[in-house]
This record gives structure tokens, sequence and C-alpha cells, in this order.
């Protein structure tokens, strides 16, 4: 268990790091991601994105 822990962490680790760049690429801006201003701070829920990015993993991994 403690192993998916690890991996949870390393891949959030991963994605925050490469946020700015998938910005740039034009994910967290594609239909069906939500941005909205709650009590003056900004919330990003990015649905379509993470169905994108989930689905391209599952193609690569299934590819090698």
């Amino acid at each position: 268990m403690i192993r998916w822990f690890i991996v949870i962490f390393l891949a959030l680790v991963l994605i925050n790091a490469l946020t700015p760049w998938l910005h740039k690429l034009g994910f967290g801006k594609l239909p069906g991601d939500f941005r909205f201003k709650l009590r003056g701070r900004e919330w990003n829920i990015p649905l379509a994105s993470t169905i994108v990015l989930s689905l391209l993993a599952s193609l690569v991994s299934k590819l090698i």
C-alpha cells in the first residue's frame, strides 16, 4: 500500500512540474475544464484535460 502512496505522490509532483508546459499546449483550457473564482481564490477543475491525458497514458502503456 505504501508503494501506491509513493507512486501517487510522484505523479502529482510530476504533474505539478509539467503544468506550465501543459497550459502552453492548451491543456486546462479545453471545453469541459472549469475555472471559477470563489472567495478571492481561483479554482481550476480540469475534467476534459484529465480525460485526454489519461487516454494518452493508456495508449502509451498499451503500445509499450
